[in-house]
C-alpha cells in the first residue's frame, strides 16, 4: 500500500506534515486518540469559554516543534540520526498521554499517587510491545536514559518543546495575550554544548520574555483562583463518590470504567500486576465524569447531589486567594455560617464546602536542567546571564493561600 504523509490544519502553526509512517500508526491508535476526550487545560473553560482545546492538540503541537529544534540543531552540525528525530518525535508525542480526565484537574485522585508521568511511561511500555519494541530509543529518551541527555531537555525541562507549544497554545485558546511567546526565534536560538541543551546569547531577551509569560499565564490562567474553585469541587465531587461506594456502599450510576475506579483502590502496582487496571484507565475521560456527575445532580445523599448540581450549574465556590494564611477565625467563621445554611450535613462533611489550602508557583527553578546561556566561552545560567532582576525573582517559589466556599451562605 502506497505510503502518504499525513497533514495537519493546527490553528496555531499553520499546516504540520507528518511523513513517518509509524508516527501515523501511533496518532491512530485508541490510547492517543483518547487524547482528543481530554481537555488540555481541564475547568478552565469555566472561566475562559475558549479553552477547550485538548492533549491531542497540544500533544501534535509539541512534536511539531521538536521537528523544528531538530531541523536547527542539523543545520549547526549537530548530528542527529534518523532512528533519533524519530524516537525524539515519538516521545514528545506521547509525554502526556497518561493523562487522567481533565488533565490535573484529577491527576493524583482518580489513582492516588499515581502521576500521568508515570502513567504515560506505562503505556509507551504498552505500546513498545504492540509495536515489536521499536519504541525502546523513545521510552529511554522520555525516561532520561539516553546517553545524549539533550533530548531528553526537548522533552522535559525547564526550555523544552512542551512548555513551549502549551504556553502559545493556551494563551491562543484562552485569549491571554500575555502567555505569547517567540517559540521560533527560541528554537532557532537554541544549540547543544557539552551534550546540554542551552541558548546562544543573542536569545536572552526571547528567554527573558518566555520566563515572563510563564509566570503570567499561571496566576492568570492555570491557577487562577475560580479555575482552583471548580477543580477542588471536582476532586470533593469524586471523593465522595469514593466514600459512597466503599464506606456507605451505594450502587451509584458511573461508566463502566469510572465505576471500575470508584469501587476500587489501587496502588501503582496494579498498573504492573493487573491488565483490567490499564484497560479501564484507557477507556476513562472526561465524558465519563461529566456524564456520571449529571446523574449524581439526583443522587440521595445530600453532599454529593448539592456539588454536583453547583458543579454543572456553575454556581462555583468562592474563593480568597491571597499570599498569607487565612486565618483560622475566619476558617471557623464559615463553617459556622455553612452549618447553618445546610443544616443536613455533619461535621465530618465540612470539607466537602470549605477547602482552605496553598498553591506554589515557580517560574523557573535552577535544577539539573536550568536555562544556561551560551556566551561562545562559557555557560551561565539565566538568573545570573540576565540583567532584568525580574528574573532573578521569578527563582523564588511563591506561595498563595486560598479558602473556597459555598458563596450561597453569604445570600
Amino acid at each position: 500500500m502506497l505510503f502518504r504523509p499525513k497533514i495537519i490544519n493546527d490553528p496555531v502553526y499553520g499546516f504540520i506534515t507528518i511523513k513517518d509512517q509509524k508516527i501515523i500508526e501511533i496518532i491512530n491508535h485508541p490510547y492517543f486518540q483518547r487524547l482528543r476526550r481530554i481537555k488540555q487545560l481541564g475547568l478552565t473553560n469555566l472561566v475562559y469559554p475558549g479553552a477547550l482545546h485538548t492533549r491531542f492538540h497540544h500533544a501534535i503541537g509539541a512534536m511539531h516543534l521538536m521537528q523544528q529544534a531538530i531541523h536547527i540543531l542539523r543545520s549547526k552540525k549537530i548530528d542527529i540520526s534518523e532512528e533519533e528525530e524519530e524516537s525524539a518525535l515519538i516521545a514528545i508525542l506521547l509525554h502526556d498521554i497518561g493523562h487522567s480526565p481533565f488533565s490535573h484537574a484529577l491527576e493524583n485522585t482518580i489513582v492516588q499517587g499515581v502521576s500521568h508521568e508515570y502513567l504515560s511511561s506505562i503505556l509507551m511500555r504498552e505500546l513498545n510491545r504492540q509495536f515489536s519494541n521499536e519504541l525502546k530509543l523513545a521510552i529511554d529518551i522520555f525516561e532520561d536514559k539516553y546517553e545524549r541527555k539533550f533530548f531528553h531537555q526537548l522533552v522535559s525541562s525547564q526550555l523544552d518543546t512542551d512548555r513551549l507549544d502549551y504556553l502559545l497554545r493556551d494563551s491562543f485558546f484562552t485569549g491571554v495575550s500575555e502567555g505569547i511567546i517567540g517559540t521560533d526565534r527560541i528554537i532557532k536560538m537554541i544549540t547543544i554544548v557539552k551534550d546540554k541543551l542551552v541558548v546562544e546569547q543573542k536569545g536572552i531577551y526571547s528567554i527573558e520574555k518566555f520566563l515572563i509569560a510563564r509566570r503570567l499565564m499561571y496566576w492568570q490562567v492555570y491557577l487562577h483562583k475560580t479555575v482552583l474553585a471548580a477543580e477542588n469541587m471536582l476532586v470533593n465531587i469524586l471523593k465522595r463518590a469514593k466514600e459512597l461506594e466503599r464506606k456507605y456502599h451505594y450502587n451509584l450510576f458511573a461508566t463502566p470504567a469510572l465505576k471500575f475506579f470508584l469501587t476500587n483502590n489501587f496502588t501503582k502496582d496494579a498498573f504492573h500486576n493487573s491488565d483490567d487496571v490499564l484497560e479501564n484507565f484507557v477507556f476513562l475521560d472526561d465524558n465519563d465524569m461529566i456524564a456520571s456527575i449529571k446523574v449524581w445532580t439526583k443522587c440521595e445523599d445530600f453532599v454529593l447531589s448539592t456539588l454536583c448540581q453547583k458543579f454543572i450549574n456553575r454556581q462555583l465556590f468562592r474563593n480568597i486567594l491571597q499570599n498569607t494564611i487565612i486565618p483560622q477565625q475566619q476558617v471557623k467563621s464559615i463553617q459556622s455560617k455553612v452549618l447553618k445554611k445546610y443544616p443536613q450535613i455533619k461535621k465530618n462533611e465540612l470539607h466537602y464546602f470549605i477547602i482552605n489550602d496553598s498553591v506554589n508557583n515557580y517560574a523557573y527553578v535552577k535544577s539539573k536542567f536550568k536555562i544556561e546561556i551560551y556566551n561562545g566561552k562559557n555557560l551561565i545560567d539565566i538568573a545570573n546571564a540576565s540583567d532584568n532582576f525580574n528574573i532573578q525573582s521569578l527563582s523564588k517559589k511563591v506561595t498563595k493561600y486560598f479558602l473556597c466556599y459555598d458563596k450561597s451562605i453569604e445570600e
